[in-house]
């Protein structure tokens, strides 16, 4: 994983995170969350990467979400004009990914790196 200046709330959390960094790949940020489920979660140029405390699989691991597979990501509606939310979803083929951050600035950062990384990807090119 590159060395560049990736923000995180947790020196141990970025740690984990970036151990299961590929060559080449770089680390935007890792966001301690809030809640029962995940407890943080790193988001690079190529993929999300968060630690289940065993809700999805019933083990605590690691699970990356590589950008080509999320279909949408979605913002919990809490009213008003501005960010104000601190929940966000990826929603993937394989099922929604809910992460509650702390805070609505931190979330609001997830959602644009997460957002400008899928609007980035290569899309299939359509018959015609």
């Amino acid at each position: 994983m590159s060395q560049g200046k990736a923000y995180y709330d947790k020196q141990s959390q970025y740690q984990r995170i970036k151990a299961y960094g590929v060559p080449g790949e770089k680390l935007f940020a890792v966001y301690d969350c809030k809640g029962a489920g995940t407890g943080f979660v790193g988001i690079t140029d190529q993929r999300v990467i968060f630690y289940d405390q065993g809700t999805l699989l019933k083990k605590k691991m690691m699970i990356s979400i590589p950008y080509n597979q999320v279909i949408g990501i979605a913002s919990r509606d809490e009213g008003g004009v501005l960010f104000k939310t601190s929940e966000i979803t990826l929603i993937t083929a394989a099922g929604h990914f809910s992460f509650e951050f702390r805070g609505a600035d931190k979330a609001h950062e997830a959602y644009q790196h997460i957002m400008n990384q899928i609007l980035n990807q290569p899309h299939p090119q359509l018959p015609g």
